[in-house]
């Protein structure tokens, strides 16, 4: 029998129901605004008051394949008619995952053929921990500066994207390093550089503008990592590193074209496990399978992944060297929903999806008309960064006021700039500690949908940036 929420909800909601969602629902989940959704199809989400909103957020990347992709309702709905929990401690596997040990057999690299199931990114980023622990009998863990790995406590110990994600919860799981991550765009060296203007430009890595092999590296990063296995890590304590290809959270920033490669051979140098964590930058969504691949010379021993592979029903897994497993006893990984046979059978449909409606080649496509109308902007507006690969774009704002060629932003104006979206019906968020926007559309989306993105954050720039000037 319905409640007095959902008889509110019924009659029309407003801001009375709103105060007393924000009453029943924890403050503590962040939320981006006070909208109530109703459905969604494709790029597109309605709320309960009637509005349609280009989503250029998905979830987080979470509906890699669009909302309500007509071959993942099917799948699940076939499924759920057939079977919803095939528990994996109970049954050694089902149709539904064999099927998608088939799939992952095409899409992943090479050799990493054995595989866990799971819920969530921030479970297989545990699962990972422990597995590197085990497999070489040793306990330090070395992460990057602004990582994202998840909330959970061992995830939460190796993210540093922003502070307040593990502010008051220490301590912390112990053994863990921060390395510096390359952001070059704020690199002192290249800032003073008389040429440092050439090391670094605006999309690096998106054709048709800079290759992104072009760029040059002061290689503070390479060398920081070399010392800190000297300084604070020893090489015999260290089981892994654990690395997003392109970071998430922290503003979709890509490393040097060698950066990868050269910390792949430190690992092999020292037995060191080689975590790739892909929840948010895998599944197409930079134009390739994995965001690793755009990398020469990169192969991980533990790929992690998540988000997308399941077009938004909740599905993660790790793919992993067979030997990454031996030292773990049986029931040591494991979890009552981990390889669900409703994951198992959405995973499969996206991947058929993404595979039979050309969506790689899309999110290449699109991805560089998103950019093209990105740089055009930032003729106009205090944009000093477009960077990303395919469908995983940011945009940072500032201005270089510094003597020594520094970036300056006013703290805020990428908020700003999502709430001015949001007025215009569109769902964008921001990324990272600095003033960034990302986008995240489906893999699908069509090229009128970014148009009409690119003029609606047209709109929401001109409202942000106008109004400074006018107070200015």
């Amino acid at each position: 029998m319905a409640g007095p929420l959902s008889a509110a909800l019924k009659s029309g909601g407003g801001k009375d129901l709103i105060k007393e969602l924000n009453k029943r629902l924890a403050p503590a989940v962040g939320k981006y605004s006070d909208f109530i959704a109703d459905r969604a199809e494709g790029s597109y989400v309605w709320t309960t008051d009637g509005q349609k909103h280009l989503d250029m957020a998905c979830g987080i990347g979470v509906a890699s394949t669009g909302h309500c992709h007509p071959k993942v309702v099917k799948a699940i709905q076939d499924q759920a008619s057939d079977f919803i929990i095939a528990q994996q401690n109970v049954f050694t596997s089902s149709p539904a995952m064999v099927g998608l040990l088939d799939r992952l057999t095409r899409i992943v690299p090479k050799g990493l053929d054995t595989h866990v199931f799971a819920n969530s990114g921030s479970e297989v980023v545990e699962n990972a921990i422990k597995m590197a622990r085990a497999h070489t009998k040793k306990t330090n863990i070395i992460a990057f500066d602004g990582a994202f790995h998840g909330r959970t406590m061992g995830a939460m110990a190796v993210t540093s994207s922003k502070t307040f994600y593990r502010t008051g919860f220490a301590p912390l799981m112990p053994q863990v390093f921060i390395a510096p991550y390359p952001y070059c765009l704020h690199c002192k060296v290249r800032q003073i550089a008389p040429d440092g203007k050439d090391w670094y430009k605006m999309t690096p890595s998106i054709p048709p503008f800079d290759e992104f092999e072009a760029r040059q590296c002061c290689r503070g990063p390479h060398d920081a990592f070399k010392w800190m296995l000297k300084m604070q890590s020893a090489p015999e304590d260290t089981a892994a590193i654990i690395i997003e290809p392109i970071l998430g959270e922290g503003g979709f920033v890509a490393p040097p074209p060698d950066f990868l490669s050269t910390l792949r051979k430190h690992c092999d140098e020292h037995n060191i496990v080689m975590i790739v964590d892909e929840v948010q930058s895998g599944v197409a969504r930079t134009g390739k399978w994995w965001a690793h691949e755009h990398f020469k010379g990169v192969v991980p021993d533990i790929m992690l992944f998540a988000k997308g592979i399941a077009s938004g029903f909740p599905f993660a897994g790790i793919a992993a060297k067979p030997e990454m497993f031996e030292g773990l006893a049986t029931g040591s990984l494991g979890g009552t929903y981990g390889g669900s046979i409703l994951g198992c059978a959405a995973a499969n449909a996206t991947i058929d999806a993404i595979e039979e409606d050309g969506m790689l080649q899309n999110a290449t496509e699109r991805g560089v008309q998103l950019v093209k109308g990105l740089m055009e902007m930032s003729k106009r507006y205090p944009i000093i960064d477009v960077r990303g690969r395919g469908l995983m774009v940011a945009v940072e704002f500032g201005e270089q006021r510094g003597v020594d060629g520094s970036y300056t932003a006013k703290p805020g104006c990428a908020a700003a700039v999502t709430k001015a979206a949001q007025r215009r019906n569109m769902i964008l968020l921001t990324a990272g500690a600095r003033e960034c926007i990302r986008f995240l559309p489906p893999l699908n989306v069509k090229a009128s949908e970014i148009d009409e993105a690119l003029e609606k954050l047209e709109g929401s720039l001109q409202e942000v940036f106008s109004s400074d000037k006018k107070t200015s």
